[in-house]
């Protein structure tokens, strides 16, 4: 695997080179600001990049427009960010571009190190990684939904794992049920939510923004 690191604490970002490269993962280049980073993904074309959220010289989202903006130039990277906080707004303007090839950590996952990794990995294999603690606050801090509130407890269990990207046999190993369950339970979230097949939308993903973007709502 090869990796871009953008990440403006120069501690952590040697850190994450080191931790990276024990594994034997190639750390390719390391940038302290969005435009650096940006920069080193054209000229390296690693396979992930991962990005801090706030990055100089705001501090604010320069992290977040970084990474659409290196998906938009490379739509095979992935993208693995990593946030102090849960932060719904950032959550949501990645997975509009389509939830594969991308994770949401945050930066306190980096300390524990097998999740950490295999978050990495999930994303490098074009998976979806969302940290348990970003699905979870937005799931107590979803604004009512005709549809979310015709799911039963049962599915919103199912969904929330959804939203951190597991699959279905992921799901079933996770819950102590069969994958046929967790189809079933799928099929009537899809239903109570009225996302219908098309060739257009990813429902998986229309499920999960459901619920970032009631939680965006004033």
């Amino acid at each position: 695997m090869r990796v871009v690191i953008g990440e403006d604490d120069p501690l952590l970002r040697e850190g994450l080179a080191l931790l990276l490269r024990a594994e034997g993962i190639q750390v390719l280049a390391t940038a302290a600001d969005a435009a650096g980073l940006l920069a080193a993904v054209d000229e390296q074309r690693p396979d992930v990049a991962i990005i801090d959220v706030r990055m100089p010289p705001t501090h604010t989202d320069e992290g977040i427009q970084a990474a659409v903006e290196a998906r938009r130039r490379h739509p095979d990277l992935a993208v693995l960010v990593l946030s102090a906080y849960v932060e719904q707004a950032f959550a949501t303007d990645l997975l509009v571009g389509g939830a594969k090839r991308l994770g949401y950590l945050l930066k306190e996952r980096v300390g524990r190190v097998a999740e950490f990794l295999d978050a990495l990995h999930r994303v490098a294999d074009g998976g979806t990684a969302v940290d348990p603690e970003v699905v979870a606050q937005l799931l107590t801090r979803t604004r009512p939904d005709a549809g979310l509130d015709r799911l039963s407890t049962r599915e919103r269990e199912v969904l929330g794992l959804m939203a951190e990207g597991l699959g279905n046999t992921a799901i079933a190993g996770r819950l102590v049920v069969t994958d046929g369950a967790v189809h079933k339970h799928i099929r009537s979230i899809f239903a109570k939510l009225d996302l219908l097949p098309t060739d257009e939308v990813d429902r998986r993903v229309a499920a999960v923004l459901r619920y970032l973007r009631a939680a965006d709502t004033p």
